[in-house]
């Protein structure tokens, strides 16, 4: 079995976030200032709050170079972010009107949604090829974490699966890249050392999901490190999990006594892996802010300046 436990040389950095800033719910909340009207001015206010962002709104729409600058030059130089894959690119369905606009007359006349298989290699390479190049200036200033590959359901483990991976591992390069499943027979008992035997001896970093169970996405809270980056995603446990609309789907607020229990697992993550990133995912409101505020505050890993917890508007209903 790979070494995928090992403890790193040196401590680890611990970096707590939440996925996105810039969602409707959020913005009507209150959780932001009056002052902060504008984009810029946003982005640069959670970045006093956060050490690091998941950017979510690339999975739907990839983005442009000149907006990847724009993140860059918004947050300090020790900032970090991490990049949801284009959803074409990890095989979820896509509507046209989300791609490149020059490309979308190549995928056939009177499609509204395609697939990956849908689109021909031709078309696929260069949305990578866009895509990774995109993101190259946060690469290249020292600020991306990883790209995350986040599998849809049907995703089934397979010989074919795992070579999928490895060609997006591969084409995300000089990037790196992080690997979230949302089926669970990835980490079924008695297959759950074979698929963090394969991460481990590709270098690549495992995605530890805490969400809803009983669903054809869920997957269990295995917690694991596979490279020398580790990454935790909580998307809370909303009895709503299937319903359509996304503040139904997360809306949960973690407690105290389930924070202070992922406190000491993290720890635990962080004596395996040199980095640890963990992301708030259970956005509605102000829900992800607050509780990843209160989870870097255990894990004595909250930025300097006022509490923040107190600070945060009571949870809207």
């Amino acid at each position: 079995m790979a070494d995928h436990d090992s403890a790193p040389a040196g401590g680890p950095d611990i970096r707590v976030g939440t996925a996105g800033w810039t969602d409707r719910a959020l913005l009507a909340c209150g959780w932001y200032p009056p002052e902060a009207t504008t984009p810029e001015r946003r982005l640069s206010y959670y970045a006093t709050r956060f050490r690091m962002v998941e950017v979510d709104a690339t999975y739907y729409h990839p983005p442009s170079q000149r907006t990847v600058e724009a993140w860059r030059d918004r947050t300090p130089a020790d900032f970090v972010f991490n990049v949801k894959a284009f959803s074409l690119l990890t095989r979820h369905p896509t509507p046209v009107a989300s791609l490149y606009k020059d490309l979308r007359e190549r995928v056939g006349a009177g499609r509204r949604t395609v697939y990956l298989d849908d689109v021909g290699e031709e078309v696929a390479a260069e949305v990578w090829d866009r895509f990774r190049s995109a993101l190259l200036p946060l690469h290249r200033a020292g600020r991306l974490g990883a790209v995350l590959l986040q599998f849809p359901p049907w995703f089934t483990p397979g010989p074919g699966s795992r070579e999928y991976i490895l060609s997006c591992v591969e084409r995300c390069r000089p990037l790196r890249a992080c690997v979230e499943f949302r089926n669970a027979a990835w980490l079924a008992p008695e297959r759950r050392e074979r698929t963090l035997d394969f991460l481990a001896g590709h270098d690549i970093p495992y995605v530890c999901v805490d969400m809803p169970q009983g669903h054809r996405s869920s997957v269990p809270p295995v917690v694991a490190a596979t490279a020398d980056l580790a990454v935790v995603r909580f998307h809370g446990h909303s009895a709503q999990w299937e319903s359509k609309v996304s503040e139904e789907r997360y809306r949960y607020l973690y407690g105290e006594e389930e924070l202070a229990k992922w406190a000491v697992e993290i720890s635990g993550l962080a004596g395996r892996a040199r980095t640890v990133h963990v992301i708030m995912n259970n956005c509605c409101g102000a829900n992800a802010q607050r509780n990843a505020a209160r989870l870097a505050e255990l894990l004595e890993v909250a930025p300097p300046g006022p509490d923040q917890t107190s600070m945060d508007p009571p949870l809207r209903q």
